[in-house]
């Protein structure tokens, strides 16, 4: 199953205070909650996942638009991809515990 969403990180958004004052960039956590809420949202589920692997490969600034884009494997798992334009800005896969 393949699901694509598309986010925009405010300029005012509070994380830019400290991240970094005079060239802010959107901290890779953030990118990772939005990976993490929109492959939750495709499951239906708002049980916790466990970051399997994560990669930021280039910085984002404020205001761009972003497509993060989840794809399921047959395990369960959810690999995600986020960029910018052309540009890849992050990848990872996230997995959930089984259902008891």
């Amino acid at each position: 199953m393949r699901s694509e969403t598309t986010l925009r990180i405010a300029p005012d958004h509070p994380a830019f205070a400290g991240h970094f004052p005079g060239t802010p960039i959107v901290p890779g956590v953030v990118l990772l909650d939005a990976a993490i809420h929109a492959a939750s949202q495709m499951r239906s589920e708002s049980a916790a996942c466990q970051v399997g692997s994560a990669k930021f490969l280039s910085a984002v600034g404020p205001g761009e638009v972003l497509t993060i884009s989840i794809a399921t494997t047959a395990g369960g798992a959810a690999q995600f991809q986020i960029t910018s334009g052309d540009r890849k800005v992050a990848t990872g896969t996230l997995a959930w515990p089984p259902a008891p």
